[in-house]
């Protein structure tokens, strides 16, 4: 099962990309409209959030239905008629599934309840509840109805998981992916996929909360296996993407290497927690670079040796913009943005753009915590206050950590609402976007060069297929890695600071070909100086490395 490791993928979030008919919710049709902006750009694929029927407590991660279109984004028809634009452009959809849980208004929740055994055999069902803690906080048991029964809910107790060991809800899922295959769709990025694997006998763990025991089971690969075989892995080239809550890199090459036959590639977050205080999220803090530096080379490293296949990225939607939390946008916002960008499209991994990285889009700034809407953020303010914190302080750590931070409008135009609706958007537009969007930004430095990275990765296979090997690791500024292939060596120089550094080069890279920078009329010599948040690439045909040279 082999991947096209030159490919790009770009997240869209379809609540807030574009919307058509004025209700202030993005529409597929909206999505149609702009294909032909995202084949200027030159992604490959389109990963699309959730837009199934939900009662959407959880954004559309909580499903109702698996295999319809919630009306608040379009119809079927729509659906297949994106599919079929898509293709035109060579542009092809990966589409998201929650496989480990689903809505309890779902069709199999309400029947279980009814008192249909065949169907509470679907969940997880225990007369007396675990010591577990929902990733929502809380007991991550709810009472079953009037049973006296408990049902598991690993997130919000609206979200039932689902029992993988029975047959059944397998073939059903199965099905599931099968369906939207059938309609042509040439990825899947699965939701929290390494936590299907409940052992039989559920047991009190009272570390961290009880992950330790629903996380990464041996299961698990034998679940994805069976689905490998059932489902995609009949089709060659097709994509997925396991999004893996607290994994390890030995996990990750076992679900990744393509001798396995379980998934393409996995999304881990250990790098995006690197500004958490004593690993708190709604705290705020410089980021640590000297750890984000060995999470980002214990991974290339690792998955590189083991033959496992990283998915890169730093914005989706669920966290705030990057940029926010490793530049200073004040200054340096263009050179922040690109260097980030070569940063992980530069390495070795599939990259992943989200919605408006590529025009440079910022937190949004707002005024108030009426503007906020996402209910994690809503819940930790309440909870922040309770602890003592004034109104001040909980509002300066929400506007820094919210989820609504990248889930704003889509900045198409300087026109109200930033030219997504005609109409109210359901969440208020960033108040750059009469600076940043995308028709003033479609000639400037943060797009241009996006395109110019994701073109450099089609045409070099080193990029594509190159290891990965850690650089300059004593730097306490600069994050370096060096590809090779062959006899080719690459050299990726990110300086994360707004302050210059000056580096020695090791001769062979001193005679070698500048493939990127973001800074004109750079030059290399034996000393260079990266100016503030320069990336610069180097080729050469050399196979010395640095540690030898």
């Amino acid at each position: 099962m082999t991947i096209d490791k030159r490919k790009v993928v770009y997240q869209i979030y379809p609540k807030s990309y574009k919307d058509t008919t004025g209700n202030g919710v993005g529409d597929l049709q909206g999505i149609i409209q702009k294909l032909p902006y995202l084949k200027e750009l030159g992604i490959d694929m389109i990963w699309l959030n959730p837009f199934y029927p939900s009662p959407q407590r959880d954004n559309g991660y909580d499903i109702s239905d698996y295999t319809a279109v919630n009306p608040a984004f379009g119809t079927m028809a729509d659906f297949e008629k994106m599919i079929a634009a898509g293709k035109e452009l060579g542009i092809e959809f990966m589409l998201d599934m929650v496989l480990n849980h689903c809505s309890t208004d779902h069709e199999w929740f309400q029947k279980a309840l009814a008192g249909d055994s065949y169907y509470q055999d679907f969940f997880i069902l225990r007369d007396e509840p675990t010591d577990w803690i929902s990733k929502f906080g809380g007991s991550a048991w709810a009472p079953f109805g009037e049973t006296g029964k408990y049902y598991l809910h690993l997130f919000d107790k609206s979200q039932a998981d689902l029992n993988w060991r029975n047959p059944h809800v397998r073939e059903e899922l199965f099905k599931v992916v099968n369906f939207w295959k059938d309609k042509g769709v040439k990825g899947f990025r699965f939701d929290v996929i390494n936590l299907i694997g409940k052992d039989e006998v559920l047991e009190n763990c009272p570390i961290n909360d009880g992950k330790p025991a629903y996380t990464d089971r041996p299961i698990t690969h034998e679940y994805l296996k069976m689905m490998n075989q059932a489902t995609f892995g009949t089709e060659d080239g097709f994509m997925t993407v396991g999004e893996m809550s607290a994994t390890t890199i030995e996990n990750c090459i076992l679900y990744t290497a393509p001798d396995r036959e379980e998934l393409s590639m996995a999304f881990n977050f250990h790098h995006l927690k690197v500004d958490y205080q004593d690993g708190q999220k709604w705290t705020i803090t410089d980021f640590d670079f000297p750890e984000l530096k060995r999470l980002f080379h214990t991974w290339g490293e690792g998955m590189s040796k083991g033959d496992g296949w990283n998915a890169l990225f730093y914005n989706n939607h669920d966290q705030p913009r990057a940029l926010n939390r490793f530049v200073d946008v004040k200054h340096f916002r263009s050179e922040g943005a690109t260097m980030l960008a070569a940063s992980i499209h530069l390495s070795r991994g599939t990259p992943y753009i989200y919605m408006g990285e590529e025009i440079g889009m910022l937190d949004p700034d707002y005024d108030s915590m009426a503007d906020y809407v996402d209910v994690e953020s809503l819940n930790a303010y309440q909870i922040m206050l309770e602890q003592g914190k004034t109104p001040e302080q909980a509002f300066a750590i929400i506007q820094a950590k919210s989820r609504d931070n990248s889930r704003t409008p889509m900045q198409w135009d300087a026109s109200e609402h930033a030219g997504f609706t005609t109409g109210t958007p359901w969440l208020k537009a960033g108040k750059s976007y009469p600076e940043i969007n995308v028709e003033t930004e479609k000639t400037g430095p943060i797009f241009t060069f996006y395109q110019e990275l994701i073109r450099l990765r089609k045409t070099l296979p080193i990029i594509a297929e190159g290891d990965y090997t850690a650089a300059y690791q004593d730097s306490d500024s600069v994050y370096a890695f060096e590809r090779s292939l062959g006899d080719q060596k690459l050299l990726v120089l990110n300086n994360f600071f707004g302050k210059e550094v000056e580096l020695e080069i090791p001769a062979h890279y001193a005679d070698g070909k500048i493939l990127i920078s973001n800074y004109a009329d750079t030059t290399i010599s034996k000393t260079i100086t990266l100016k503030p948040y320069q990336t610069l690439a180097v080729l050469t045909q050399d196979t010395r490395t640095l540690s030898n040279s």
